[in-house]
């Protein structure tokens, strides 16, 4: 068949299929083009999840009626200039867009009419394209002294077919908000509000610039028990800078929905980022548990490259190793510094079990004649049988003695009993702490193993026959580009001809293991996220295991030194205050809380 050229309207709806994917995509690209304008406020409206109606409101520069026939052609920004010699440094983008494809194209597969004024005018400019046909550009009403409002009707009603793929109204309406918020959590110093099918949804108005004004954002967005509860972060290396927040360990969630990833301002979704941060927290998670953080990379734009997806949510690193080593090293740092800290949110759930419901037998029911002794023989709420049933006789005090001393100053307090042998209560200046003394324990004896591996290196086993295990010739050349890494963590292996490796020796932790598989999901490892996690984890895994069968067992009884110097140590040890499977060690009640939940307060 001879080729042919497309039409342009033809090329449009093309494009359209790869920039404008859904409705929030076009909230997406009006906001940055919104942003990279200058706006300082921007007022979001969705109709129908967005496929009926959607209005983008903004302050920014505005567009002059010379511009608005250039803003709907293809490839036609202003955010691309020329150097000298007149040409396009695509590798040095300082900007949220820059391909000049977004209005073209949803003009090509909706009803888009834009109208701005630019500052200093007083008359007001509108163009509309339908289908990609587009009209005059006209006078029109401006209710703002400069800045755009771009409208959308209609969306995909010229290629009704991607009208099949839509969810419903109400999940692209919950997509619009999450671009949004996103958007929101970048940009602190800009005012956002969002209304849907007419009601305020989101209302977020502008912060000061900084790390006080970004928390106070992420606040308002993500919310107040996040705030309560992340780490901040702000180290740089090589040029690079990662700041932002980490969620506590114990303050975790069941997906990776609460991860916010921003590479210079701009929301990204990268594998690389989301495996540095689930390489952070291996140790103090659970795998089927997901930490909370928002994290912002800055970097010349010469170092990174945004020009891989027209969705612009890609990116890709000149040096991935050094982007990966720094998430994951700042957020180990931050974590080790938190201590023993727990989140607020274990003490609030504690707090809340307490307030149990009144039950028609219970007290007031006793008083008024409902219970008579020779009913049961035991007041209301008393009849069961206790988990244990222990005797004791207080000691002789001497005169001297006081029982109730001064608790010292340290923040996880003095042991004062046992319970259940399995609890620790202490008394703090303000409060209660309770401590499960196998979860503590156990992060405990894990901390102090891991400190001997690192000293020590990882002991190796020799196998009696060596494994060669064959693979796709890149992953092998992978794994022997880092043979050195992986010696150091126990695993001894060398080319073995194209496409295989020779395994001589591997951990002697992981005793009789399936040489194999590791090899093979080490492999996938360093394919997806740059590193070998699978034996890292594997690792972890056995040392986690070893300090579980170690630790002190739920049900001994400990002596009153022996609970003091565990609480000293938990307060020594970095990531205490949750054991290897991110579980919390303690539960810290204020006095205040439980005056509260006898009325004294």
């Amino acid at each position: 068949m001879p080729i042919r050229r497309l039409p342009p309207d033809l090329i449009n709806r093309i494009a359209a299929g790869e920039v404008v994917e859904r409705p929030a995509s076009v909230v997406k690209e009006l906001m940055e083009n919104a942003l990279d304008a200058g706006a300082m406020r921007i007022d979001v409206q969705a109709d129908g999840g967005g496929l009926a109606r959607i209005l983008v409101a903004d302050d920014g520069g505005g567009l002059g009626p010379e511009e608005l026939p250039l803003a709907i052609e293809r490839h036609a920004t202003s955010k691309l200039t020329a150097d000298a010699d007149g040409g396009y440094d695509l590798l040095r983008i300082a900007t949220l867009g820059f391909r000049g494809e977004a209005l073209p194209s949803i003009g090509s597969v909706a009803r888009l009419s834009i109208a701005s004024r630019t500052r200093g005018r007083s008359d007001a400019h509108v163009i509309v394209v339908d289908g990609g046909l587009v009209s005059a550009v006209a006078p029109t009403a401006f209710d703002q002294a400069h800045g755009a409002r771009v409208e959308v009707r209609d969306l995909f009603h010229a290629t009704p077919a991607r009208l099949k793929f839509m969810k419903s109204a109400r999940a692209e309406a919950m997509a619009i908000a999450e671009a949004v918020r996103r958007q929101a959590m970048a940009d602190e110093s800009v005012a956002f509000t969002l209304d849907l099918d007419g009601r305020r949804t989101l209302r977020l108005p502008a912060e000061a610039a900084g790390p006080e004004g970004r928390l106070a954002r992420l606040s308002a967005v993500i919310g107040r028990d996040f705030a309560d509860n992340a780490l901040a972060i702000d180290q740089e290396r090589d040029g690079v800078r990662l700041t932002g927040y980490a969620g506590l360990p114990t303050y975790n969630r069941g997906s990776a929905a609460h991860q916010y990833l921003f590479v210079n301002g701009r929301a990204v979704r990268d594998r690389l980022l989301h495996g540095a941060l689930r390489a952070a927290y291996a140790d103090v998670l659970a795998r089927d548990r997901h930490p909370a953080a928002v994290l912002y990379l800055t970097l010349d734009p010469t170092l990174v490259d945004v020009n891989v997806h027209p969705a612009k949510a890609e990116v890709r690193f000149r040096d991935p190793g050094l982007a990966r080593g720094l998430i994951i090293g700042a957020l180990r740092h931050a974590l080790a510094g938190a201590g023993h800290r727990a989140s607020s949110t274990v003490s609030a759930a504690a707090l809340g079990s307490f307030r149990a419901e009144p039950s028609a037998a219970g007290f007031s029911a006793w008083a008024a004649g409902g219970w008579t002794p020779s009913s049961s023989g035991r007041l209301p709420g008393f009849a069961g049988v206790s988990a244990r049933a222990e005797t004791w006789t207080p000691p002789p005090v001497a005169p001297a003695l006081r029982v109730e001393q001064e608790p010292p100053d340290f923040p996880l307090g003095a042991a004062r009993a046992q319970v259940h042998a399995t609890y620790i209560i202490a008394q703090t200046r303000d409060g209660v702490v309770i401590v499960d003394q196998h979860a503590a324990h156990e992060r405990l004896v894990y901390e102090r193993m891991k400190a001997q591996m690192a000293e020590g290196g990882v002991a190796r086993q020799t196998l009696l026959l060596p494994e060669v295990v064959e693979l796709d010739p890149a992953e092998a050349e992978r794994l022997c580009g880092r043979a050195a890494e992986l010696a150091d963590l126990g695993l001894l292996l060398e080319p073995f001809g194209p496409g295989a490796v020779l395994v001589r020796e591997t951990p002697a932790l992981l005793g009789d293991t399936d040489v194999a598989g590791l090899v093979r999901d080490i492999a996938d490892d360093l394919a997806e996220n740059g590193a070998p996690l699978a034996l890292g984890e594997r690792l972890a895994e056995v040392c986690s295991t070893m300090a579980c069968h170690g630790s002190v067992r739920a049900g001994r009884r400990l002596t009153a030194e022996e609970m003091n110097a565990l609480l000293r140590e938990m307060e020594a040890t970095p990531r205490s205050g949750q054991c290897n499977h991110g579980r919390p060690t303690y539960v810290e009640l204020r006095l205040a809380d439980i005056e509260r939940l006898f009325g004294r307060r």
